[in-house]
């Protein structure tokens, strides 16, 4: 493990891959130590050599994971929090609705993010200018058909952290949600367990936002003034209009 060397520090859950892997890169070059978090520590070991960071093992759905983790960051002095782990399974309607799927869905999204957020308060306050930004998606803004499973941990998630914005008011901390439309990761792949076919289903005919997109508007949000909160950023490829709604070019 590195130290800080006097950088701020930025957590980054979810960090292995995707948006997470693409932020932890993002914020390193903008000054951050990073701390990356997540289970396929083989991937986020790779990661923070490249960067410079830290990595260390995180499993969200576990109580002593998230302690242990979150024991280590908060002495190091965390200033911002991305709570980006989370995905999706399955995509079924509700009459034919799995609820090991709906469970390991609101375990990830929703407490996952509870435990982080509730662990490093403390030392997001105590730093003077803390951020927590809770990248949550365009299923927390509206429902679609045979997502009420992720739609629903998305709104819980959304509505976790945007709770937060009242409660914390006076406080040195900003919240910020980053709510994205299609991006190419392995979200879908992960959603459809591993099926690349009906992975790539998803994102054919169109141009969806990369990982990278979405990096590069959590880096702008975490790099405003102190006094500058922007609360919540919705962004979508130019081919998408809504979560059920997108145009697909034969």
């Amino acid at each position: 493990m590195t130290t800080s060397n006097d950088r701020p520090v930025a957590v980054v859950t979810g960090a292995s891959s995707g948006i997470g892997a693409a932020t932890a890169r993002q914020l390193a070059n903008q000054g951050f130590h990073v701390v990356l978090g997540a289970r396929r520590t083989e991937l986020t070991e790779k990661i923070a050599a490249e960067i410079d960071g830290t990595a260390l093992p995180l499993d969200v759905t576990d109580r002593d994971s998230v302690r242990g983790f979150v024991d280590y960051t908060a002495e190091l002095g965390a200033r911002l929090l991305v709570n980006n782990a989370g995905g999706a399974k399955g995509l079924a309607p509700v009459a034919d609705a799995d609820e090991e799927q709906w469970r390991w869905m609101w375990e990830t999204n929703v407490i996952g993010t509870l435990r982080l957020t509730k662990g490093l308060l403390p030392a997001l306050v105590e730093s003077g200018d803390g951020h927590i930004i809770t990248v949550t998606s365009v299923a927390a803004l509206e429902p679609y058909d045979n997502g009420a499973g992720y739609t629903g941990a998305k709104h819980a998630q959304a509505m976790l952290h945007r709770t937060l914005r009242g409660e914390l008011l006076g406080q040195p901390i900003r919240l910020t949600e980053i709510a994205p439309g299609l991006v190419e990761t392995e979200f879908s792949l992960v959603r459809f367990d591993g099926d690349a076919a009906k992975a790539d289903q998803v994102y054919a005919g169109l141009t969806p936002l990369t990982a990278r997109d979405v990096a590069e508007v959590i880096g702008f949000a975490a790099s405003r003034p102190p006094h500058v909160n922007l609360d919540t950023i919705v962004l979508k490829p130019r081919d998408q209009a809504s979560a059920s709604r997108a145009h697909r070019r034969q």
